[in-house]
């Protein structure tokens, strides 16, 4: 009885968020008129002591295998805590909105069962257990998706996810039907001893992927991406962005990596023909995309097809240049929908258009800058962080052989270039129209700014780093390997 207490307590990600939800929960219960100043410094506060506490390097194998946690889980986790963290520092003044303040508990107790769901997804030793993760992960997004339920759509967007949501998990769920049928069983570490080449088992890895395709927003499974970031509030895009594609992609990689690894002569060409269809076309619609939310759906998109890119060299290399990209992408992304997310709500919480930036360089030169370094950094510009990210990605997918795939990928980057530079031309070079005037000058204050800060000091310090420290990412390479 005490063995099976101490290995429930060894959970020690898993229950100390677990915690941050309960008490989150008791204190927007409890706290009365005090909440709207102090729930959240203590939300920011818990979810501090959350990246440190996932930093435990802790080897775990629980419950007859179904949770296997491991070092490098463990850094995944804290980099997806971290990020969440920053998109609460940015939240700080949409939900200080008079039509909003009071919503406050639940946006931040669904985001963190979001991120719960996603620690299981990581950990999972068991397919089912992966499967109710992902749920767990994807039932409250839509939640949060639509709730700004009387503004900009946010309604319609969280019927579009859910209904998204629903299909994936149908593709998903009738996959490990056939890989349960092909093998009798959905330990992970059973399946990849047991796999045989059979057209059953192939078409549960084909229906696998399709299922974290649309988690993923990878073309042609990405038709919900757009109208769903647009209706959703800014600071929940952002989280959507980032985090449940990063937990997404790390989780796809593992599982490819352990389990199907003996089917990556079939499941490699998919993935590469995934990857240069998902940069393509993200790149493509996003030079059509007036709308900066749209914009910022379509790039994401991109950076998908980016993160598969490390995902299929199946090597400890592309894990670790999928985890380096995913950190990179997490500060300047969550970054640049600061920047939004700020301009909105100054614009009275209304969306805006890429014109609306002209002349911001004038009033807002410093929020001008910043913005300008993110999506320098999402673009791939030396010296900045993105280009290094960028760089280890094609490294680990060229080292596989997929040279093909890399050169798609290279001519993009060109591409994207060109749509980031669409953005900076307007805040420095265009004039607003006739009539118009550009945005008005104001100081971004609270935990909006700190967020900002953060997000520059990752952008610049992770670019200097991976240039000073030659031998960074090669430890991370053997880290992922051990």
């Amino acid at each position: 009885m005490n063995n099976n207490i101490f290995a429930v307590l060894s959970l020690h990600a898993e229950l100390w968020l677990m915690m941050v939800i309960l008490v989150v929960l008791l204190a927007d219960l409890f706290m009365g008129s005090l909440r709207k100043c102090w729930l959240h410094p203590l939300v920011c506060v818990l979810m501090a002591a959350q990246v440190i506490i996932n930093l435990t390097p802790d080897t775990r194998m629980l419950f007859g295998g179904m949770y296997i946690n491991t070092p490098f889980m463990s850094i995944v986790k804290s980099v997806l805590s971290a990020g969440t963290l920053l998109v609460f520092l940015q939240s700080d003044r949409w939900l200080s909105r008079p039509d909003t303040h009071f919503k406050r508990g639940e946006f931040y107790v669904l985001t963190l069962c979001t991120l719960l769901g996603m620690f299981f997804m990581l950990t999972a030793g068991h397919f089912l257990l992966f499967y109710l993760g992902l749920e767990l992960a994807s039932i409250p997004m839509a939640c949060i998706v639509a709730l700004d339920k009387y503004r900009h759509d946010s309604a319609e967007a969280g019927a579009k996810f859910i209904l998204s949501s629903m299909f994936s998990s149908a593709f998903l769920l009738y996959g490990l039907s056939f890989l349960y049928g092909s093998c009798g069983t959905l330990y992970m570490a059973d399946v990849s001893g047991l796999l045989s080449d059979s057209a059953m088992a192939k078409f549960a890895l084909a229906l696998f992927i399709a299922g974290i395709a649309f988690k993923m927003s990878l073309v042609p499974f990405h038709l919900w991406t757009a109208d769903v970031y647009q209706g959703a509030p800014t600071t929940v895009t952002a989280y959507l962005s980032v985090i449940s594609k990063g937990a997404a992609a790390v989780a796809l990689a593992g599982i490819l990596y352990h389990v199907f690894g003996a089917y990556v002569s079939d499941w490699g060409y998919a993935l590469s023909a995934l990857v240069m269809l998902t940069i393509t076309v993200g790149n493509l619609m996003a030079l059509l995309q007036n709308d900066m939310k749209r914009f910022m759906a379509f790039s994401s998109i991109s950076q998908a097809g980016y993160l598969l890119l490390g995902v299929m060299t199946n090597s400890p290399q592309g894990i670790a240049s999928v985890v380096f990209y995913l950190i990179i992408y997490i500060v300047a992304n969550i970054g640049v929908f600061s920047v939004i997310g700020a301009l909105e709500e100054e614009n009275g919480g209304n969306a805006l258009q890429r014109e609306d930036y002209r002349g911001l360089y004038r009033t807002n030169p410093r929020l001008a800058f910043f913005m300008t370094l993110c999506l320098f950094s999402l673009a791939g510009i030396p010296p900045f962080a993105g280009f290094f990210s960028k760089f280890f990605i094609f490294s680990a997918a060229a080292g596989a052989g997929w040279w093909i795939t890399v050169f798609v990928a290279l001519v993009n980057t060109v591409v994207s270039l060109y749509y980031y530079l669409m953005v900076v031309k307007a805040m420095y070079i265009e004039t607003p129209d006739e009539g118009k005037s550009p945005l008005p000058a104001f100081r971004v204050g609270g935990t909006s700014r700190i967020c900002m800060w953060l997000c520059f000091a990752g952008v610049c310090v992770l670019g200097l780093l991976s240039v000073i420290y030659e031998g960074l990412f090669h430890w991370a390479t053997g880290f992922c390997a051990g």
